[in-house]
């Protein structure tokens, strides 16, 4: 929200009150309060006919402050909340004469107590960054009668920002207006189905909003030096939070928000859909899956979109008679082919479904002020809203989703939940304009409790569009509904980075663009960059995304990189491990190279893991420029070694693509390319890239649980490459771009385009190479 004219005025329309100094403070064990009153108080008669700032610090767990900012404190406050954990750190306190301060870790808040107000947040001593005079302030908009919390936090030369959710605008958050409000706008604008209000810099520390309410952010756009941020009411919290590495702030944040959960080893697989308004029935559905088996295509999830429902009835929970008149048996069909089944579903219910009267009979929905169902014509006529605050309506919907899950059901796609009103009265009391933004959370969580309970933890994974702070416990997210040209497959891309950088470990996108008029080569294109994700899932609107529609080549495209990933499925399920620490699979560059300016603005490549850069290409030419950090990397796909520190320019086919290894590096690649779930300890490969003198690489593998299994290395003295194992049967051992090496025992060399091809018959030990 902007309420400044420039520098110095403020817009018509508008008053500001800032706090000028401190008056007084009071000290608990665990809170330090300072009282900043909005005009200099020189005597005490000047305390008269005036209001102030209450300002509490605080800190929930080591590393992380947290500021509470009032005007009235005695606002009633009503829920939703975000759920924060709190901890047991150790805080030090210090009320002296210059200054108050609060100690957490690393990182210190300290408030000048003489001069004029401001709040400096320090790590080790070095300020991160301030709340200067006049940067706190008390706004009233007069025309709408609304008061607000602002806060500006300084901006540091060179200091770019990134996260605030799922953004499809500029990875560089930097001179852009943010609202954290969710909303249906597709993936081509400003607005966002997931709305995080928090914040990330290349400095090395992140800011929460602690409020699900509209946060509005103007970074670097209402004043160049600042992240301005308000909130409608009489109080704000934000949390400052600080970490050794971009990393450890999310990993920061994630404690107190949640960690992500540990999606199922399948879910990592293909997924197939049969999109969205497409004409479809069971003949089409086995048409689909019979084709990829015959292609040699490996699916491990087929969807069933809206149609799966008849018309005008979004959601009933029952299967159309006239294109599923026997849905359990094709349900078991599909089964027996080794899938697993997911199926569309949202939170609202149209006029025409059965179930409308018994959710107004019994009031399962959100209402009107005046005890109406709430109600519009927009998706459906007559659409009405699961009030998930009721609890016999959360038992209700979940009562036909656990029907479904008898059939053979094994997940739900939870689309929608962003289109909530604020003019609603919940069964709860809630606050509707909290609600608006936390209602996904609510929604996605009730389907993935569900799944849990019935599944088992190890089993539950949703397929999500709308989420809020704390969604990353409820994966996994896919980007929304975008357009089949490349500027979207390039936007979709920077909102998933924005994504990871926002706490969740987890995300995917529709291969080819969820609109019509996909081509080719679009296809084609798409399909490199969706294997090369979290999850990948084939899905549109009004066309079937089947490979052979498009043409043969692609075909051939979609089965290479589907065998590719899940191949890659011991390195990949490793690496979704580190992202229930808060560390998202497909990580931006600067997250993962922080110390490398160049890496800070990269939008159009990422990292998968720790090891793999991938950078798509965008362009029906094939042409793709991309950044190497330094060190000599090696393509994956070609074996083409290249220099770091340096920018390529390359022509790809629809083989291959960049598919960079960081050198040092062990990839772990599984026996089975036909399905996501297997033994990944099993007649492994392993890969060693460009191992230096003196170095190390290592490599964990683990089951579908996330439980240890095993474990490689490889370290290189100058002479000698040492190979040990525990847990592994190994088939081969391939170093990349090395010529030769002597005194194989237990097994023979092969020289091949890659390099040197060790087979080791399976030894598990240790294994001496003379280079």
């Amino acid at each position: 929200m902007k309420f400044l004219d420039g520098g110095w005025l403020v817009k018509e329309g508008f008053e500001v009150d800032y706090p000028a100094h401190v008056y007084a403070t009071r000290k608990t064990e665990d809170t330090l309060t300072a009282y900043a009153p909005f005009r200099y108080i020189a005597d005490k008669g000047a305390t008269l006919d005036g209001g102030l700032m209450t300002v509490e610090l605080s800190s929930p767990h080591e590393n992380i402050i947290g500021v509470k900012v009032y005007h009235h404190k005695g606002t009633a406050s009503k829920g939703p909340n975000f759920e924060l954990s709190k901890g047991n750190p150790t805080v030090e306190i210090k009320d002296e004469e210059a200054f108050a301060s609060v100690k957490s870790g690393a990182l210190t808040a300290r408030i000048s107590k003489n001069g004029q107000y401001g709040i400096t947040f320090e790590k080790d001593g070095k300020v991160l960054t301030s709340s200067k005079s006049r940067g706190q302030a008390y706004v009233k908009n007069l025309p709408e009668k609304q008061a607000y919390i602002s806060e500006q936090l300084t901006i540091d030369v060179g200091e770019l920002i990134y996260g605030l959710g799922e953004r499809f605008t500029s990875f560089v958050k930097n001179g852009q207006t943010v609202d954290i409000w969710n909303a249906d706008g597709g993936t081509g604008t400003e607005q966002a189905y997931k709305n995080i209000p928090f914040y990330m810099t290349n400095r090395g520390y992140g800011v929460f909003v602690n409020s699900p309410k509209k946060v509005s952010y103007e970074i670097g756009s209402e004043k160049v030096s600042r992240v301005q941020f308000s909130v409608p009411g009489e109080e704000m919290e934000y949390y400052i939070i600080a970490g050794d590495t971009m990393k450890e702030v999310l990993e920061n944040y994630t404690t107190l928000t949640g960690k992500p959960t540990l999606p199922p080893a399948w879910s990592f697989g293909l997924w197939m859909s049969t999109s969205f308004l497409t004409e479809y029935d069971e003949e089409t559905v086995t048409h689909f899956v019979d084709g990829m088996i015959e292609r040699d295509i490996p699916l491990d999830v087929f969807h069933f979109d809206c149609l799966w429902m008849e018309e005008y009835e979004w959601v009933n929970f029952e299967w159309d008679k006239r294109t599923f008149p026997e849905p359990q048996k094709m349900l078991t069909r599909l089964k027996e082919k080794g899938l697993k089944i997911c199926v569309w579903i949202n939170p609202y219910v149209g006029q025409k479904s059965p179930l409308f009267d018994i959710g107004m009979e019994k009031g399962y929905f959100i209402k009107r002020p005046n005890g109406d169902v709430w109600q519009w014509d927009r998706w459906q006529a007559g659409l009405a809203i699961v009030d998930f605050t009721n609890p016999e309506a959360v038992e209700w919907y979940r009562s036909h989703l656990s029907r479904l899950m008898d059939m053979g059901v094994d997940s739900f796609k939870t689309d929608f939940g962003e289109r909530i009103p604020v003019d609603a009265v919940y069964h709860d009391g809630s606050d509707p304009e909290k609600m608006h933004n936390y209602y996904a959370q609510l929604y996605n969580q009730v389907v993935f409790d569900l799944l849990k309970e019935k599944r088992g933890e190890q089993d539950a994974v949703v397929f999500a569009r709308s989420a809020t702070v704390g969604g990353q416990k409820f994966p996994v997210h896919w980007g929304g509904d975008s357009t089949s040209d490349y500027p979207s497959m390039a936007e979709s891309l920077r909102a998933g980075l924005s994504f990871g950088m926002s706490g969740f470990g987890y995300w995917s996108h529709d291969i080819g663009g969820f609109e019509e008029g996909c081509t080719p080569d679009l296809y084609k294109r798409w399909t490199q960059f969706g294997l090369l994700s979290s999850h990948s899932r084939y899905h549109g609107s009004k066309e079937y995304k089947v490979p052979w529609v498009y043409d043969e080549e692609a075909v051939v495209v979609t089965r290479t990189f589907t065998k590719l990933k899940l191949r890659l499925m011991p390195y990949l399920m490793n690496e979704a491990v580190k992202a229930t620490k808060g560390i998202p699979m497909m990580r931006s560059m600067v997250l993962e190279f922080p110390d490398d300016p160049s890496t800070h603005a990269l939008d159009r490549q990422f990292m998968l893991g720790d090891a793999v850069l991938v950078a798509p290409i965008f362009n029906d030419q094939g042409m793709v420029s991309y950044y190497v950090p330094e060190g000599r990397w090696t393509n994956f796909l070609t074996n083409q070694v290249v220099e770091g520190g340096k920018w390529y320019h390359e022509t790809h086919n629809y083989m291959t693509l960049p598919m960079m290894i960081k050198p040092n590096s062990l990839i772990i690649e599984g026996a089975s390319e036909e399905q996501a779930e297997y033994d990944y300890t099993k007649d492994v490969t392993l890969h060693v890239f460009e191992l230096s003198e003196g170095a190390e690489a290592k490599a964990d593998v683990v089951d579908q649980s996330g439980q240890h299994k095993g474990k490689a290395s490889i370290r290189f003295d100058g002479r000698t490459y040492t190979i040990s194992t525990k847990g592994l049967t190994v088939n081969s051992v391939i170093l990349h771009n090395v010529q030769a090496v002597e005194n194989v025992e237990n097994g023979h060399q092969e020289a091949t385009d890659q390099g040197t091809t060790i087979y080791l018959d399976g030894t598990e030990g240790t294994v001496t190479l003379k280079a």
